[in-house]
């Protein structure tokens, strides 16, 4: 069975919100104290949630997401809501969002290195610990927090030349990590896309928003 008309377009890494419907639904399940706290306020605050790996055949519901701040537990919170209950998905915060969460002297070499993605076309948006807290004002990094990084590229050669970009800067920030995205929603993490198309890696680990699928050769990309 195949999704209904409509959700095709929801890839992983997109946010949404929920109708007051969707919120009351979402909050109606049984679940522990910490896990109903967090639900509560993101409902009050009109907070987003995460479009997360979907399952095919679910009856026109969406899976998503909600990774708790630390105040609770650093819960991972998984819902399965109608798809009328859904307001108009967006991405995660640019980087210009991120910038006063990082230290002084990592600033301006993080805004050099968005730049220099930028002007090869590519537009990364910032999820994980630091996207999260650039949204809600909540406490989620520590330190050794990654910079997750989704970096959505048009082909194979645009993912290279953004995988060589990340991997030979001049950066003393947080560990970059995150995945690029190409056209047709398949993810790659970039560190093992790199690895990958330098031949250090016999296969590469892609994922779908309905799976992930372990690829050997490059036939995959023809689709991509």
């Amino acid at each position: 069975m195949s999704d209904p008309p409509g959700l095709q377009h929801l890839q992983r890494h997109q946010l949404v919100r929920l109708t007051p419907g969707g919120w009351a639904g979402a909050q109606s399940g049984n679940r522990e104290p910490l896990a109903q706290a967090a639900l509560a306020h993101w409902a009050a605050h009109d907070l987003p949630l995460v479009v997360t790996r979907q399952r095919v055949g679910d009856g026109g519901r969406v899976a998503l997401g909600l990774p708790a701040p630390t105040c609770w537990g650093r819960l991972r919170l998984a819902l399965s809501v109608p798809a009328d209950a859904l307001r108009s998905p967006h991405g995660f915060p640019t980087p210009d969002a991120i910038t006063p969460l990082l230290s002084a002297p990592v600033r301006a070499a993080w805004t050099a290195l968005a730049d220099r993605l930028t002007a090869r076309g590519v537009l990364p948006q910032v999820y994980g610990g630091h996207g999260w807290q650039a949204i809600t004002g909540l406490a989620y990094l520590r330190d050794g927090s990654d910079l997750d990084l989704w970096l959505p590229v048009q082909d194979a050669a645009q993912a290279d030349a953004t995988t060589a970009l990340l991997d030979t800067a001049d950066w003393r920030g947080p560990r970059l990590d995150g995945e690029i995205g190409l056209p047709d929603g398949a993810a790659v993490a970039w560190r093992e896309w790199r690895l990958w198309r330098k031949g250090r890696a016999d296969a590469v680990l892609v994922k779908h928003r309905t799976g992930v699928r372990l690829e050997r050769g490059a036939s995959w990309l023809t689709s991509s």
